[in-house]
């Protein structure tokens, strides 16, 4: 099972042992799951403490014994809104503190998956007129998987921003599905034209993101430089077919 969630939501490696151990015992004092998890007993003991915290576990008291109880996994999602709710009380002193300092660097660089991600995320959440890309192929949709690029282009729709993106002909397929919703419209080149990289321009931004086993993005934030991009694009879709 991929865990990787888990701890994007905060919690620690032993954590998420303890908590998935109890789930597979149902019930248990501290021993079986001492026996179970592999763990050292300061650490499951350090691990049940802050999970009951955290309101993941729970126990009643049969005489002088403890007896633990993984919360229902169904509880995330009100973990999840917990976070949400806090995140939200100190956003506007976040945006306060961004909007009194200094101009951002030009490029920023984002490296792995996540930075990928977290590239595309800031594109298709500035306000303009137009979603522009050119480039990727098979090995770019394979690298974030389909669903994760149907999830992007969603919330892009959501957001309000229409995109026309130059795609080569191995990625036709995912392509059609993307095509499928609002706001979007695609066109196609020959198969020689597919590459390890995707170029992304959202008004006076540029994003080269590259999908090569060491992954990263360039992010650009400089209107000159999208201008040229933009002008690069255009000549594509001209040349490029339904």
């Amino acid at each position: 099972m991929d865990i990787e969630i888990l701890q994007d939501l905060g919690l620690t490696i032993s954590e998420i042992k303890t908590y998935m151990t109890l789930l597979e015992l149902g019930s248990s004092t501290a021993g079986p799951l001492l026996e179970k998890s592999g763990l050292q007993n300061s650490v499951v003991h350090r691990a049940l403490n802050t999970l009951m915290e955290k309101g993941l576990v729970n126990f009643i008291l049969e005489g002088k014994r403890k007896i633990y109880q993984a919360t229902d996994p169904d509880y995330f999602f009100q973990f999840i809104d917990e976070k949400k709710r806090r995140f939200q009380e100190i956003l506007p002193e976040l945006k306060q503190k961004q909007y009194f300092a200094k101009k951002p660097e030009v490029a920023t660089i984002y490296k792995g998956k996540r930075g990928i991600a977290e590239a595309y995320h800031t594109m298709i959440s500035i306000k303009a007129k137009e979603y522009l890309t050119f480039g990727g192929g098979e090995e770019c949709a394979k690298y974030m998987g389909i669903t994760w690029w149907l999830n992007l282009h969603a919330k892009r729709v959501a957001n309000k921003l229409p995109s026309r993106q130059v795609f080569d002909e191995s990625v036709r397929k995912p392509g059609k599905d993307i095509l499928s919703k609002p706001l979007t419209k695609i066109k196609f080149l020959a198969k020689e034209f597919a590459q390890f990289q995707e170029t992304v321009i959202v008004g006076d931004s540029v994003a080269i993101n590259v999908f090569t086993e060491n992954a990263y993005s360039i992010l650009i934030h400089d209107a000159k430089v999208a201008e040229g991009y933009r002008k690069y694009f255009e000549l594509l879709w001209k040349k490029a077919k339904i």
